[in-house]
């Protein structure tokens, strides 16, 4: 019959790899499938917004992806070859001590991705380029999927994270709905420059009936980002050297020669879907495959890594058979409705709607309304934080909360005057801390994904929660 494993991942782009990073730190038989010969070599995802730096964090890239990238320049926008001063890229939000990262930070989708496959690699986890998937079938006990070439594999899930054009989702007969967010195509490069610095984020302005055009310097490396609006209709568009030097030239004060090299080139229709369900069976969407975005705002592989950070976990503990097979159904329970918030705020951002900020920068997403947030204590005030919510970070004696949270764990937090009395789980980590600002008094049982799965005043009924969510494994 084939491979035999826990879990197929179809598609080695964001989703899938941090999916298969999460899967191989919790001991999951995990295989990743990939299409192409190679990971993508391109830019266009290159935002990690705040709450993706605190999973990157939590899966051990956190450090790899701060020394890849670096802060996003300044905006300057630029009119018959002078410049007309610096524009805010986005809004100023406040400082919170929840999170120890304030900002998105650019790291380029090729360079995310060959840290996450460098880590997965490192935690004995596999990917298996040259793998046309052509045909899934399912039954009560598992997946089979059949490839172009080489043999078939068999595993009892699979995860479909194998892009807007998934096949996996065409094959399950899964429709998307949305719309085309303009209907002018826009071409992405990353080539070489001269005579620009390096320092701002130059912006040109449509003029003379032409589109934008936009070259963003890329941290890491000596190479630019070229976005270009095109014409709805217009001549085919060339992605060659001398196609992009035309472009640049014409919208822009640059010569010709200023254009050296192409690294990279692509071109799309800006677009926003959203796939009717996440699952079918023991088939699950994630990432593009389940949700498609505009670039602007930088929500796609955001969205998409978060994915894969729910799912995770809950299929480890189902695999183990610690949990029962309904946690399951919580991931397009908690994930759609959040996929289809973020695909709007896309949109609306895409349009000129709205401004790049806090939304943004993700930390305030939660699953408040999802079967698994359990909430047991009466008389909030409105900003007190409740299950379903981000656990946010925090620092006591020497330590920070996120310290305690990181890694495949549940925790138990008894927070004031909850501290003492009795709060244990078995198999799970408690921690015991004063009266914390953003916390107040009481029991929050942390979730693997830090989220707060249950909260109460005591502990009381904390363990009948644990005994249908999975908690202990880890």
């Amino acid at each position: 019959m084939g491979v035999d494993v826990d879990v197929l991942v179809v598609g080695a782009g964001a989703a899938g790899l941090a999916l298969g990073v999460d899967l191989a730190r919790r001991g999951v038989r995990a295989l990743v499938v990939e299409r192409d010969g190679r990971l993508f070599p391109g830019s266009r995802g290159k935002g990690i917004q705040p709450r993706t730096r605190e999973v990157f964090d939590d899966l051990g890239v956190g450090d790899a992806v701060r020394a890849a990238g670096g802060p996003y320049p300044a905006g300057m926008l630029w009119r018959d070859g002078e410049r007309l001063g610096e524009h805010a890229m986005w809004d100023e939000t406040e400082l919170e001590e929840g999170s120890p990262y304030r900002e998105p930070w650019m790291v380029l989708q090729w360079r995310t991705q060959e840290i996450l496959f460098a880590r997965l690699t490192e935690l004995g986890g596999r990917v298996a380029f040259g793998r046309e998937l052509v045909g899934i079938t399912q039954d009560g006990e598992g997946v089979t999927a059949g490839f172009a070439d080489g043999a078939p594999v068999r595993a009892r899930y699979a995860v479909a994270a194998d892009g807007g054009r998934s096949t996996v989702r065409r094959l399950l007969g899964i429709g998307m709905t949305g719309e085309t967010v303009d209907p002018n195509p826009v071409l992405v490069a990353d080539v070489r420059i001269t005579g620009l610095d390096r320092d701002h984020w130059h912006i040109f302005p449509p003029a003379d009936g032409a589109g934008f055009l936009a070259l963003c310097p890329l941290a890491g490396t000596e190479d630019f980002q070229v976005s270009a609006q095109m014409a709805e209709g217009g001549p085919a568009i060339d992605l060659s050297l001398e196609g992009l030097r035309s472009l640049i030239a014409a919208r822009s004060h640059l010569d010709p020669a200023a254009v050296t090299e192409v690294r990279w080139a692509s071109d799309f229709r800006p677009r926003a879907a959203l796939a009717d369900r996440f699952r079918e069976g023991r088939v699950f969407l994630a990432g593009d495959a389940a949700h498609v975005h505009s670039p602007a705002g930088g929500q796609g592989l955001n969205t998409s890594v978060q994915d894969a950070y729910n799912l995770g976990w809950k299929l480890a503990a189902v695999l183990s058979g610690a949990a029962p097979e309904s946690l399951l159904g919580t991931y397009e329970e908690e994930r759609r409705p959040v996929a289809a918030a973020m695909l709007g705020l896309s949109t609306r951002i895409h349009r000129g709607e709205a401004r790049r900020g806090a939304a943004t920068q993700q930390l305030g997403l939660g699953y408040r309304g999802s079967s698994l947030a359990v909430e047991t204590r009466t008389a909030l005030p409105a900003e007190a934080l409740r299950a379903g919510d981000r656990a946010p970070d925090g620092a006591w004696e020497d330590a920070r909360l996120f310290d305690a949270f990181r890694g495949t764990h549940w925790t138990l937090l008894v927070v004031g005057e909850a501290a003492s009395a009795s709060a244990e789980l078995p198999g799970v980590r408690t921690v015991r801390i004063p009266s914390y600002g953003t916390y107040g008094d009481g029991v929050f049982l942390v979730r693997p994904d830090g989220y707060v799965g249950w909260a109460g005043e005591t502990a009381e009924g904390a363990a009948a929660y644990a005994a249908g969510a999975g908690v202990g494994v880890g």
